[in-house]
């Protein structure tokens, strides 16, 4: 088995709806952003992936939320603004292009961070 990974980063705000502590206030972060993809082998020449494709697609998705308020963007009309929705909307966004993704892992701040998987 081989899990090839990239990691991009992003500037956004949001705010949490629904939520009582400082974050329901608008605020920003430079989002960390890594994907990781699984390949039970690798092609004839050697790799499972070419980084440069997986960072392209994952750079289309996050130039999609950066400097944005990413509650104002259509898909988070609803749902929540989380780091937890954020790494979903990732996910789904590039599983249309990489059946291969294994998770998003999205930090907000350097101690921070949400993954979402879509299986056990």
């Amino acid at each position: 088995m081989f899990e090839i990974t990239v990691e991009d980063s992003f500037d956004a705000a949001h705010c949490v709806k629904n939520y009582e502590g400082a974050c329901r206030r608008l605020h920003g972060h430079t989002y960390r952003v890594r994907v990781a993809f699984r390949f039970a082998d690798v092609d004839s020449s050697g790799m499972a992936l070419d980084f440069r494709d997986a960072k392209r697609a994952l750079r289309g998705v996050l130039d999609y939320m950066d400097h944005n308020y990413i509650n104002d963007l259509p898909e988070f009309q609803v749902m929540n603004a989380t780091a937890e929705n954020v790494a979903r909307f990732i996910y789904t966004r590039l599983k249309t292009e990489f059946d291969s993704i294994y998770c998003v892992s999205v930090w907000e701040t350097a101690t921070s961070c949400a993954t979402y998987f879509d299986h056990e």
